[in-house]
């Protein structure tokens, strides 16, 4: 009982002999570390309770927006049924409501934003990993992730006073000269409809798109690329076939994360589509989605059925979020599993 001071608590593992320094002990064999055993199982079961309690309350917040727009939603679905989502009428004064026009203009508003984004985000992607001198790719990489961190109302800001114009003095005349015969781009130009929001999104989900690119195209290995280089490619042919088509798969997992972003998104949206809740083929013509609809309409609904409507789209958007979202995580980790990052020098 050496050297013990009094009131010390008792220790785990054998004692210090006399004269015993922990250096005597590492070279024994024995731990240089004493940790009271009593207060190390208290420890470790303090944390693993709250670990799970973590990983639980993640799982209950999903499970209770899931209850809650269910439960708040039942009213509609009993009223209109599956038949609620191919419903063209919205008329709040007679209780006749139908999403049809909000699912339109959701999907079209987030396609176009793909068609524009996809190469604009793979060719940053492409130019950042493979082709970027070292002292621009940090930058480059800063600024392109910079945009994701701009809140959507200043997105929405913007386009007003500046992408709107634009559309409506320049492109759109320009557009409906020789592209009107499609169909898609023709009619008045307001700049303010599906146009402009699809530009919009497709500015705010780029960041999201080359980020993930970037990603999986660095967790290529390089002998893969050296392989391609050895065999006589141009460095064209060595990007296309030995880091695009080994990406592939997560490239695409990032488009579906960028698309789950557009789904959702709301504020800068309501601001430039135009908030009409028809279907038009014209991409001219102001348009509505889920997400701006309930933005818009949820402090106005007076009615339980139209409150309960807007919870239904509400319901239906987030159900659509989560398999976008699941099935783009699930495509990232085909690429990413098990592959070390690859270091640029």
């Amino acid at each position: 009982m050496a050297n013990r001071a009094w009131g010390a608590p008792q220790l785990s593992g054998p004692e210090l002999l006399p004269h015993e320094r922990v250096s005597d002990r590492a070279a024994r064999g024995q731990s240089a570390l004493l940790i009271p055993e009593k207060s190390s199982r208290w420890a470790d079961g303090a944390f693993h309770a709250a670990m799970w309690a973590c990983a639980g309350a993640i799982l209950l917040v999903v499970a209770l927006i899931v209850y809650e727009l269910m439960s708040n939603g039942e009213l509609a679905w009993h009223a209109f049924g599956w038949k609620f989502f191919v419903r063209r009428d919205w008329d709040p004064v007679n209780n006749q409501f139908g999403a049809l026009p909000f699912i339109y203009g959701t999907i079209v508003s987030s396609l176009l934003a793909l068609i524009i984004s996809v190469p604009l985000a793979i060719g940053v992607a492409v130019f950042i990993t493979e082709m970027s001198p070292i002292w621009l790719r940090g930058a480059l990489a800063f600024t392109t992730e910079l945009l994701a961190a701009i809140p959507s109302v200043i997105y929405g800001l913007w386009a007003i006073f500046v992408l709107v114009p634009l559309l409506r003095q320049y492109l759109e005349p320009l557009m409906g000269r020789y592209l009107s015969w499609t169909g898609l781009f023709a009619g008045t130009p307001y700049g303010i409809g599906m146009l402009a929001a699809g530009v919009i999104l497709a500015i705010m989900i780029i960041p999201i798109i080359s980020a993930i690119a970037r990603e999986v195209m660095t967790a290529v290995p390089q002998q893969q690329r050296e392989g391609v280089l050895a065999l006589g490619a141009t460095r064209w042919e060595m990007i296309r076939m030995g880091v695009l088509r080994n990406a592939r798969a997560g490239i695409v997992g990032g488009i579906i994360l960028g698309l789950g972003r557009a789904l959702g998104e709301t504020m800068a949206v309501t601001m430039v589509i135009g908030n009409r809740a028809e279907i038009t083929k014209s991409l001219f013509a102001p348009g509505y989605t889920m997400a701006s609809v309930i933005a818009n309409e949820f402090s106005e609904a007076t009615g339980d059925l139209y409150l309960s409507s807007l919870v239904e789209i509400g319901l239906a958007l987030f159900l659509v979020t989560i398999v976008v979202n699941v099935l783009a995580q699930f495509l990232v980790w085909t690429v990413t599993r098990g592959t070390p990052r690859r270091t640029n020098v």
